[in-house]
């Protein structure tokens, strides 16, 4: 089995999500290398080629917001059935320079040509640390905001942030954060996140935010870490339900398919 290919253009799909039913993606990153500030041991895309939280350095190999507003907008008039419009694709979303100015546009755009569809942001949370990003959640109606750690060392052990990225910023950020949705991938191996040390330290963090839900999953597809493995369904669900025991929040797991 091989690594996904990346999103060569900046729609892609429409998709069949697990959660989100039928998905039109948004891809802000360069077609032709991953852009990003983890470099997550578990990463469908494979390894980050260019790992930063400064994406303006690569602004030539971006798409303009002209480009991005066009393509969402002809789709948002088309005939194309989807039920949400997702930011993810190459990299990290939130880090895009004028994230704040597109999803303005892209709000408006789709009040006017389809207000029945859901905006949904799939995001590893470090841009939440601008005060302008982390307000603009309030105009995304999902935001899956990503925490698979509870403390920094497993943290930089699993999503192997780029230099600048502070684990401590990125929980306050999420404490900060309104309506969102915590997701996290469990892993066995090394690293692994289901040790019962790691899993109390998790669930410290998710009773600190407070989010929605919490949901959870483990590895579906191939990827760049051959030292990490799949979580069982068993222990997905028993964890689950320890995690709501412990915060009183739900935890959802998604089984693979």
């Amino acid at each position: 089995m091989t690594l996904l290919p990346l999103q060569s253009g900046i729609l892609y799909g429409p998709v069949n999500s697990r959660r989100l039913g039928k998905s039109l993606g948004v891809n802000l990153m360069p077609g032709s290398y991953k852009l990003c500030s983890f470099n997550c041991v578990y990463c469908h895309y494979g390894w980050t080629k260019k790992q930063t939280i400064d994406f303006s350095k690569y602004h030539e190999d971006l798409p303009s917001i002209d480009e991005v507003v066009k393509s969402i907008a002809q789709a948002l008039k088309s005939s194309l059935e989807f039920d949400f419009l997702t930011f993810s694709g190459n990299g990290e979303p939130t880090l895009y320079p004028q994230f704040t100015e597109l999803l303005e546009e892209v709000v408006r755009l789709r009040n006017i040509y389809r207000p029945k569809v859901n905006l949904a942001l799939l995001s590893n949370s470090t841009g939440l640390v601008s005060e302008d990003v982390l307000l603009s959640l309030s105009k995304i109606d999902f935001a899956f905001l990503k925490l698979d750690a509870g403390t920094e060392e497993k943290f930089k052990a699993i999503n192997r942030p780029a230099r600048g990225v502070n684990f401590s910023e990125i929980i306050g950020s999420l404490c900060s954060a309104k309506k969102l949705y915590i997701q996290t991938i469990l892993l066995e191996g090394n690293p692994s996140n289901v040790t019962e040390d790691a899993l109390e330290a998790y669930f410290q963090k998710i009773s600190l935010i407070q989010p929605e839900e919490v949901h959870i999953y483990s590895i579906d597809r191939p990827v760049p870490d051959r030292a990490i493995f799949l979580v069982s369904k068993d222990r997905l669900g028993e964890i689950a339900d320890w995690g709501k025991k412990e915060t009183g929040i739900e935890f959802k797991p998604f089984y693979l398919q």
